[in-house]
Order: structure tokens, then C-alpha cells, then sequence
């Protein structure tokens, strides 16, 4: 990394001031109203209008007069590309008749607006728009979502009674960030993948599902393992898209020093025994579906040193076993669990790798197959094997797209029996 500036200009680029680099589609055509309330950080909501725009989303701003302390009116209407209503007019902009609102996010969220909006108390633009957004709301016609921020000293009985009773009522409170004692915002993506999973249809919402991906290493002796090079960025991506869609979705990710930076529910394996062993808990707890894209270890030094083997020897003999196959005691213990499974192969004709893959659909409804030379970064070209055909998809996302759409599909009785057959 270079910390002096060599002068040099920017890289061109199409964007223009206004744009944002777009992340997704996911809430294309959506309008979110960002209600800003009067706490130190409304500072940061230019960044959270900026992100709700990435994935597609039209944001409107109104805020409080005391939110204009802590944040430039014109930084948001440049994140926001429009005006900010901060006050009640003859448009009656709260009502939101004209063009109504698809969710409402109240972020920051201070104690005091939460018992407002708990309380029916409507004596500013914010707590008005939301009197008629908790209407809507009960007509399901929009989705409320709160961001509480706060000081430690504020997290109070009336909060948590004001919070209950606004969430028995349908509202969504998002998870603070706990730091320093205090109620933060969280992540920007995780505010935005809030949204997304509030807005959603997907007949996947509620559903548990487990996503499997990266390595399982198997340890040689105290600090060397044997590991593959597959890291479970395609895993992270399907993992990223059940979770935008409402699902109860777990990334069983093996430890192999990446992270994905997406919002999900992460668990770490760091040793095949502990990927072997953490999958069947999940599958006996109950899963919906099991997504086993992980490259799991198909061989394991028959006797592991306890400590560490002393270097400097000439050679280092290892005696290999194979390991067992998780996938096939995943489905003996979850025989209700909808399986999808993957086939990586290199240096074969699609052809081959479609025979191979097709011997998987005995016991699971899809199998996503993949070539090496197919696969290189964010770029990947997947075969969608079912006993029905076969379809190619090109990319990750849409990869991840697919497996959801299929999972969509086994959640009505007629599909899911065909697919058991």
C-alpha cells in the first residue's frame, strides 16, 4: 500500500456524482422512507440511503428538527436524491397517499420515538408518518422497521415493554451493534439486508436451512493440516441470497481463513470432525434443506501426532484413509431434509460430468456441477442436474439465485412429493 500521493489522476470511470455501484437488484421498484430521528447517529444515515440505493431502492428522507443537528440536510439529499421533507405541509408528505411507501425505516431510533410510536403520539413529522405508516402496516400495506440507538443508561424497562408492544404488533426492530455500552447502528449491509428480508415474499421465510462451503481441513499432527484451496465464496453468495429472502439460513463455513463480509448466521468448523460433527446437529435439530457445497476432505492421515513432528527430516511418510461422507449421514438422519448437492470435476467433457453428477439423484433433488476450468474468481458456470433436465447458469449470484428459486419451489405439497419421488 502507497500512503503518499504520487499525484496521479483518479481511474475513469461512468459514474456519475449522484450514482451509486450497484450491489443488487434485490430492491428494484421498492420506495423505503428513512426516518431520521434526533441522535448522534443520524450522522451516518447519507450512508445508509446510499446503500439501500446500491441494491435498487428509491429513498425518501424526513427527519426531525433535531436530526438536522446531527446530519447536513444537503448530504442527504444528495444520498437520497431528493428533497428532505422535515415538516408537515398542505402535500401531506406523512400520509404518503400519492406514491405510498413500501417500508419505513426509523434509523436512528431514539427512546423517546419508540415510545412515541408505541403510545400513538404524533407531535412531529416522524412520529406523524409513523401513526399513518403503523396503519398501513396493520392493512398490510408496508413494513416498519426500527433502529434503536441509545446509551447503556437508557436500555430501560419501558424500552423493552414500548419495543415488545410495537413488534407484537408487526414492527421490525433491527439488532443494535453492542459497543462501548451503548446501542449502535449496525452495518450499513446489515440494516439493508433487514429491509430485504422484511420486504420479502420468498414462501422460504422461517425456513431453517444449512449452506455448507469451504474447506475441512484434517490435521497432520499439533500445527500442520492438510487443506484444500476452495475458500466458500459460492456457499457465502447462496447463503447471502436465503438470507435476503427471509430465510432462518446458517453458513457452515470451514475454516480456511477467509470470512465472508455479507450479513449471514456463521458458524466455523475448523477440522473435518468438527464439520462432520456440527452438520448432523443441525440436521437433527431440523433443517427444511441442507446445501452441502463444502469441499469436504475425502482422505485423513490415519494417525495424527499429538504436538508438533520436528522438522528437518529428509522426507515425512503420511498413511491416508478415507474419510466418511458427510452428505450420506446428513441424509440418513434427516430423511424430511431437501438435499441439494454439488459435483466439482476437472479436465472432463460436460457430458462426463453431467453422467457423474446425475448418479447424486438417487437421494438429492438437485445437483449443481461445476468444472474447474469453468470456475475462475466471481466468474463460474454451473450445470443445475435434476431428474428433469439440465440447466446452465453463468456467475455466482445467479448460481445462488437458482438454488433459492428451486428451494422455493419443494415448499408446496405437490412439488415437494415429486420431488421425494
Amino acid at each position: 500500500m502507497t500512503f503518499d500521493w504520487d499525484f496521479s489522476a483518479p481511474t475513469p470511470s461512468d459514474m456519475g456524482d449522484h450514482d451509486v455501484p450497484p450491489a443488487s437488484e434485490r430492491l428494484a421498484g421498492k420506495r423505503v422512507a428513512l426516518l431520521v430521528t434526533g441522535g448522534i447517529a443520524a450522522m451516518k444515515t447519507p450512508q445508509i440511503a446510499r446503500g439501500l440505493r446500491r441494491h435498487g431502492a428509491d429513498v425518501t428522507a424526513f427527519t426531525s428538527t433535531d436530526a438536522l443537528r446531527y446530519v447536513a440536510r444537503e448530504a442527504l439529499e444528495w444520498a437520497c436524491l431528493g428533497q428532505v421533507v422535515d415538516g408537515l405541509t398542505w402535500r401531506a408528505e406523512h400520509l404518503s397517499d400519492g406514491a405510498p411507501f413500501d417500508a419505513y425505516l426509523v434509523a436512528p431510533a431514539t427512546h423517546n420515538t419508540i415510545a412515541k410510536m408505541a403510545q400513538g403520539i404524533g407531535d412531529t413529522l416522524v412520529t406523524s408518518a409513523l401513526i399513518s405508516a403503523l396503519g398501513r402496516m396493520e392493512q398490510g400495506r408496508t413494513q416498519v422497521l426500527v433502529a434503536p440507538t441509545m446509551h447503556g443508561s437508557m436500555h430501560n424497562a419501558q424500552l423493552v415493554d414500548n419495543s415488545k408492544r410495537l413488534a407484537a404488533q408487526g414492527v421490525h426492530f433491527i439488532a443494535p451493534r453492542a459497543a462501548y455500552g451503548k446501542h449502535n447502528l449496525p452495518d450499513t449491509d446489515v440494516i439493508c439486508t433487514s429491509v430485504g428480508r422484511a420486504l420479502s415474499n420468498s414462501a422460504l421465510k422461517g425456513k431453517r436451512i444449512l449452506v455448507t462451503a469451504g474447506p475441512t481441513p484434517v490435521p497432520i499432527d499439533g500445527v500442520r493440516r492438510i487443506v484444500n484451496r476452495f475458500r466458500g465464496r459460492l456457499g457465502a453468495d447462496i447463503a447471502a441470497e436465503l438470507t435476503w429472502r427471509g430465510a432462518d439460513a446458517e453458513l457452515l463455513l470451514g475454516d480456511g481463513a477467509w470470512r465472508p463480509s455479507a450479513p449471514m448466521r456463521l458458524s466455523i468448523a475448523r477440522t473435518y470432525d468438527d464439520y462432520r460433527d456440527m452438520v448432523l446437529e443441525r440436521v437433527e435439530q431440523g433443517l427444511f434443506a441442507g446445501i452441502f457445497s463444502a469441499g469436504v476432505a475425502d482422505y485423513r492421515p490415519k494417525q495424527v501426532v499429538d504436538g508438533k513432528i520436528v522438522s528437518g527430516s529428509a522426507e515425512l511418510p503420511l498413511l491416508l484413509e478415507p474419510t466418511e461422507k458427510v452428505i450420506d449421514l446428513a441424509m440418513d438422519a434427516g430423511r424430511d431434509m431437501h438435499t441439494v448437492a454439488f459435483k466439482y470435476l476437472e479436465k472432463v467433457s460436460e457430458e462426463e460430468l453431467i453422467r457423474v453428477a446425475s448418479k447424486r439423484l438417487d437421494r438429492a433433488g438437485l445437483v449443481v456441477a461445476t468444472r474447474g476450468e469453468d470456475t475462475k474468481g466471481r466468474e463460474q458456470r454451473a450445470l443445475m442436474v435434476k431428474r428433469e433436465g439440465v440447466s446452465p447458469v453463468e456467475g455466482k449470484a445467479k448460481i445462488a439465485s437458482a438454488i433459492a428459486d428451486y428451494l422455493e419451489t419443494l415448499t408446496t405439497p405437490a412439488d415437494a412429493r415429486l420431488a421425494a419421488e
